[in-house]
């Protein structure tokens, strides 16, 4: 594993890399308040077959904040990963992505589909906002507090970003928690902030996933959690739309919540192996 800047626009953005250049790359992009390091169980078990290259979005992780709203609406976002892809002199790859990150994936097949040789989406694209429970102010206020609240512990932290709906341990994932954590005085908060986390829910509303799906290639899988039981009949509503409208593959991964690739690595492993050869 290795980890470095690279420039990208007005960032210095951070980059985790595994693998030898000459393997078939996949390129990552984490959800809300996550870094690259969430994929690090799955690099691991890959680096000997595929060049997996994840990236700290914008505000995420070592790389900074942008500095307006707009640049994180999803046809900008889709531009900074594509200067991304020309930085690394990368033609052709496949796209892994988990939820927020899913989002700009899609917006990334819709702009740049020629590129993507294959896209698997871990619990995200889907959730489209015009069919949610919540209004976007509601939602913006929600992030706002929550990602600056903090924590009295490393123990509790852990609990609160990692642990508390994964039911098994790992020191790779005690590593990514790590990379989520900002420690001021004995206290940890997240290492995302509140406006970052503001900006990227309005975007989310103004750009709606459900306006490209007509438009997006059928070279997607979408990988849907299970977990838990309350949000059941909403998931199946919205991913019904989004199967019927991308003619993608979608599959409900039993006993698994929106961190699916931490509760079932191995899932995420097999699909690749067994679709992208």
């Amino acid at each position: 594993m290795k980890r470095y800047f690279l420039s990208a626009e007005t960032l210095n953005v951070h980059l985790t890399e595994w693998g030898e250049k000459g393997l078939p790359v996949i390129f990552c992009l984490h959800g809300l308040g996550s870094t690259s390091l969430s994929f690090i169980e799955l690099a691991e078990q890959l680096k000997e077959r595929y060049r997996v290259i994840a990236v700290d979005a914008p505000g995420h992780g070592k790389t900074p904040p942008f500095v307006h709203a707009e640049e994180y609406e999803m046809p900008h976002m889709a531009r900074w990963v594509n200067k991304i892809i020309n930085n690394l002199q990368i033609d052709r790859f496949y796209f892994l992505s988990h939820s927020w990150g899913s989002f700009v994936a899609l917006y990334y097949l819709y702009y740049y589909s020629d590129r993507v040789l294959g896209c698997i989406l871990i619990d995200g694209g889907y959730q489209t906002k015009r069919l949610g429970n919540q209004s976007m102010e509601e939602e913006v206020s929600f992030y706002n507090k929550d990602f600056e609240e903090y924590v009295d512990s490393w123990e509790g932290f852990l609990e609160e970003a990692v642990y508390g709906s994964v039911v098994r341990r790992s020191s790779l994932l005690d590593l990514a928690a790590k990379d989520l954590a900002l420690e001021r005085e004995g206290k940890f908060y997240w290492h995302a902030r509140g406006k970052t986390a503001g900006y990227i829910i309005k975007a989310m509303h103004k750009h709606e996933t459900m306006d490209i799906y007509d438009a997006l290639p059928p070279n997607i899988i979408l990988l849907r959690a299970t977990l838990p039981e309350s949000l059941q009949e909403q998931r199946n509503r919205t991913s019904t739309i989004f199967k019927e409208k991308t003619k993608s593959t979608v599959k409900y991964i039993p006993e698994t919540t929106h961190m699916l690739h931490w509760d079932n690595p191995e899932i995420i492993v097999n699909e690749i192996e067994s679709n992208w050869k």
